[in-house]
């Protein structure tokens, strides 16, 4: 079951940072401060509905002249057409200023997300980032849409009523005010307890649900190893407790209902009845009686309306917590770069010194230790190794997504953190093992390696990458939809794809994560073939699992346990005796 999310208390605190939000307003403030005055006129012009409903009452009551009545009736239709035009306005500039405010709003949030560190991410899910823009800016913006205005309306009517009932009859007020607000402050109340049983069924059917998801995405391993009866089990209990739990909601729901009509119905008839004995004294007229209970349901409304709006506050108080805590982290040091002519051009010479790293949520567990390697321009050097030998994060280090805890990284003999993120980022590439594609079209695709390529640019890389034979095939060619992840690609498509994307971007250092390692034999060839063509006159870091692969290579890093055991070509170390590389490379070529 999803957790609830934990709801912020109303506090000067919370509020002083909620309006740190309102730098994204800022630009539509005198709009929004029109916006306020319509609902300041519209609540106004509701006010004065009752009044002059007792007004038309009275004279009707007391036989008055036609015209005068007339008058009243005018004027009551003047103020619904006012209200109608005020409301209209009000809703109209609201709905403009927060639509504008909320996308300036997600855009600055998602251009600040997206410029956060690995760390950040490792850490993080991506379904909870995604509720930060989505749900949590949906709560802002209902707030800012209705609940804003609908809290300043509800406490303009309780103040302006209360002074209206005030002038109608002090007396009729203060009996009116002992006996609503604590039967309305008594409903909140019953009504927050029943609300806590509503959210306790909704939890448990989600749990209920849950299982059906589960159990129809693994429905392989419920029949293969025949829990269909325990999986039915596990439903049934879960839905009999939901229905237990609502069960016992409907009492109490059933009891609210019975308060509401005893309680509030009660409250009224004793008002009027006050009322009613005022009027015998002459203490009040039969309009203003009319009017006076008119305001009095306004009144009530109002209050218990106001429990609501102070929870839809509270989450949304909740959510811009949420999104300034995104806000608050900070970013790397992200610039606009072009791709083609980076600032500072590197040649590929790479160099590690004494590098020892461990990732920020596990300080305890070392990484890497104390490696150090030099590379030539132009050198293609493999990295090898047992599982969680430390290749990825050697890889995770050059491109800088983390920074060594000690020792120094160079490129071209300069310290990698004089390179600004860009600058070094633009002239590297990775080929990963597990390749991305984004579901656009696969021109879209190859053209993320330099988005303002020509579609001959284009075109180019993917015949480099030995894609253009399979591209031409497709009806549609290079406007081919690959779909959620490129699933309607093959394995070995998907690679090529990635290749001629880091064609395309014509790096100085290549990664590759061991690109052809889940291919068919056909696949590989091609795959392979588009390798090699990509690793001329450039650095090329292989992670390789496969060691048949990386024979050719100038350097061959063997790692275990965080360091660099054995190095050297593939000749040399296949000379040592009992060195690890040759004992990997007579397992594989044995087996």
């Amino acid at each position: 079951m999803e957790k609830e999310k934990k709801r912020a208390k109303i506090t000067f605190t919370g509020i002083r940072k909620a309006l740190r939000l309102y730098e994204y307003a800022k630009p539509y403030r005198w709009q929004f401060a029109i916006g306020l005055v319509m609902l300041l006129l519209s609540s106004s012009a509701s006010l004065a509905f009752p009044k002059l409903l007792g007004d038309l009452i009275d004279l009707g009551n007391k036989g008055r002249l036609l015209a005068e009545i007339d008058r009243v009736g005018l004027m009551l239709a003047a103020v619904l057409v006012l209200q109608s035009v005020f409301s209209y306005l009000r809703v109209r500039i609201f709905v403009s200023v927060t639509e504008k405010t909320l996308a300036s709003l997600r855009q600055a949030t998602y251009s600040h997300l997206v410029r956060l560190p690995m760390k950040f991410f490792a850490e993080r899910r991506v379904g909870e980032l995604n509720s930060r823009i989505s749900s949590d800016i949906s709560q802002l913006q209902d707030l800012f849409t209705t609940t804003l205005a609908e809290f300043l309306r509800q406490v303009i009517t309780i103040m302006g009523g209360i002074v209206l009932l005030w002038i109608t009859s002090w007396k009729l007020t203060l009996f009116m005010l002992a006996i609503v607000p604590g039967i309305c402050v008594l409903a909140v109340v019953f009504g927050k307890f029943i609300r806590k049983y509503s959210k306790q069924v909704q939890g448990q059917i989600a749990d209920s649900n849950t299982i059906v998801e589960e159990t129809l995405q693994g429905i392989f391993n419920v029949k293969a190893f025949a829990n269909e009866y325990f999986e039915i089990g596990r439903y049934k209990t879960k839905t009999d407790e939901a229905a237990r739990t609502g069960v016992k909601a409907g009492s109490y729901q059933a009891a609210f209902v019975s308060f509401l009509i005893l309680g509030l119905f009660g409250a009224m008839v004793a008002v009027i009845w006050k009322g009613v004995m005022l009027m015998e004294t002459g203490a009040i007229e039969v309009g203003a009686l009319f009017s006076f209970i008119l305001y009095t349901a306004f009144i009530g409304g109002s209050i218990s309306g106001l429990a609501e709006i102070y929870t839809r506050i509270q989450r949304a108080l909740g959510a811009s917590e949420n999104l300034l805590e995104i806000h608050d982290e900070p970013v790397e040091d992200i610039r606009l770069q072009a791709v083609t002519h980076p600032a500072v051009p590197i040649s590929g010479e790479i160099s590690f010194r004494n590098v020892s790293f461990h990732y920020p949520s596990r300080k305890d567990i070392p990484v890497l230790r104390d490696v150090s390697f030099d590379v030539q321009p132009g050198w293609q050097v493999a990295l090898v190794g047992p599982s969680g030998a430390g290749k990825s994060t050697v890889v995770s280090l050059l491109l800088r997504f983390y920074d060594p805890a000690s020792g120094k990284i160079s490129f071209d003999g300069r310290d990698a953190a004089s390179y600004s993120l860009s600058e070094l980022r633009s002239q590297m590439a990775v080929v990963p093992q597990d390749v991305f594609l984004f579901g656009g079209t696969i021109r879209e695709n190859i053209a993320y390696g330099d988005p303002a390529a020509s579609d001959e640019a284009i075109a180019a890389a993917a015949k480099q990458a030995n894609a253009w034979e399979f591209i031409s095939r497709f009806p549609e060619g290079m406007n081919t939809i690959v779909g959620e992840r490129g699933v309607q690609l093959s394995g070995g498509q998907r690679q090529r794809i990635a290749i001629a994307r880091a064609v395309l971007r014509n790096p100085r250092i290549l990664i590759l994560d061991e690109a052809t390692s889940a291919l068919d034999s056909e696949s590989e060839r091609l795959v392979q073939d588009a390798l090699d063509k990509l690793m001329l006159g450039r650095t090329s870091i292989v992670i390789a699992h496969r060691l048949s692969t990386v024979r050719r290579a100038d350097l061959i890093l063997v790692m275990d346990k965080g360091r660099i055991v054995e190095e050297g070509t593939h000749e040399e170390l296949m000379e040592r005796a009992e060195g690890l590389y040759k004992g990997l490379s007579e397992l594989q070529f044995t087996v």
